[in-house]
């Protein structure tokens, strides 16, 4: 059962910059996992600096949109999931980047495993 001291504090849930909220990343996301999220974050934000059509710049979009929804970013609250619903959130992310990519592992180890 989890109780009151279990619950994340409003510091471990927000980062204030310039007076606005962010949520911030779910802490339960394994180090591995993490990486792969943020690897597909930082592509999909430099693409939509640099998409020069109207289709790269949806696409480069989607892809920041699942990234920051995988990290739990946005979406559903991570600390109002339960564990197998967060574990389900970023598996699910990640395995819809990946086929973006189609399959390859863009952290530079060839191709993904099976999840």
């Amino acid at each position: 059962m989890t109780g009151p001291s279990d619950l994340p504090t409003e510091d471990e849930k927000w980062l204030v910059v310039d007076g606005r909220r962010w949520r911030r990343t779910d802490p339960a996301i394994p180090a591995d996992k993490l990486a792969r999220l943020k690897s597909h974050l930082g592509r999909g934000r430099s693409g939509v600096r640099t998409a020069t059509t109207d289709e790269e710049l949806a696409a480069t979009r989607h892809r920041t949109q699942l990234a920051k929804t995988g990290l739990g970013e946005r979406g559903p609250k991570w600390w109002e999931q339960s564990d197998a619903e967060r574990r389900q959130r970023w598996t699910s992310a990640l395995a819809e980047l990946d086929a973006l990519d189609g399959g390859r592992d863009t952290t530079g180890g060839g191709r993904r495993p099976p999840q």
